[in-house]
């Protein structure tokens, strides 16, 4: 436990647990704590797969608003992209376990994850905009994954969405029952343990990259990657072998 998290490592699941009464609600403090902490996750070969949780009755409500005013609001928002950042560079999987309200931040942050399995009672959005603020970053990403309209729904009116709606917009994966959450969201991040970690930390660059530019100036730069890194790896060599040799690869993760 610390700064209002916990961390725990288990069978290569990193899981991140956001633990601050009542609402997971992140000050600048904490945002810094959290970005060294998943900073330091990232340099370890022995995380396969990056699980973010909240404790209690909600995922997160978001940042401490009393941060927003003009004496702190730099510093707050410098923090908090920091940590969304490391999110978005992680170099494995991330899965977000959504449970209770994801609002403003709370929402930015299932928003940088990779897959997002929401509880059905879980509502997902961003209210900024009736504090007289909008959220930068769900600017940047909502228009990319929800389309122009839906984010322009939350961002500008403020709407609230139930699960059964953020997933039809696509903010969140998949909706299970509150009593199924946890072994959906296991069984995901089982899955991804499963696969080499080398090529995962390539599979994850590579969408990245995909999403910028022109496509064919992207396509151009993730072909290099893929013949100049992916390739030179232990264990796309494996992989391939071992599918030629009809067994289960080795992956020796590098």
């Amino acid at each position: 436990m610390a700064q209002g998290f916990r961390v725990t490592v288990e069978k290569r699941v990193a899981t991140l647990t956001l633990d601050r009464p009542p609402l997971n609600v992140l000050d600048i403090g904490t945002c810094r704590a959290l970005t060294e902490t998943i900073h330091g996750l990232a340099g370890l070969d022995d995380v396969g797969v990056l699980v973010v949780a909240g404790h209690g009755k909600a995922f997160s409500a978001g940042v401490d608003v009393g941060e927003h005013r003009p004496a702190t609001a730099a510093a707050m928002l410098h923090a908090f992209h920091a940590f969304c950042r490391g999110l978005l560079e992680f170099p494995r999987p991330t899965i977000a376990r959504v449970h209770g309200a994801a609002l403003g931040g709370g929402c930015e942050v299932v928003l940088c994850c990779d897959v997002a399995i929401a509880a059905l009672a879980a509502k997902l959005g961003q209210p900024e905009i009736a504090l007289g603020v909008f959220p930068p970053l769900a600017a940047v990403l909502l228009p990319r994954i929800a389309g122009r309209r839906a984010a322009a729904e939350a961002i500008l009116w403020g709407d609230v969405w139930p699960a059964a709606e953020a997933l039809r917009l696509g903010l969140v994966s998949e909706v299970v029952a509150t009593d199924q959450l946890d072994a959906r969201v296991a069984a995901r991040a089982a899955r991804a343990t499963s696969m080499s970690g080398a090529t995962l930390r390539q599979a994850r660059k590579a969408l990245r990259r995909g999403a910028v530019g022109p496509v064919d100036e992207a396509l151009r730069a993730v072909e290099e990657a893929y013949l100049n890194e992916l390739m030179r790896t232990e264990d796309a060599s494996e992989g391939l072998q071992a599918f030629l040799e009809k067994r289960p690869p080795a992956w020796r993760h590098r």
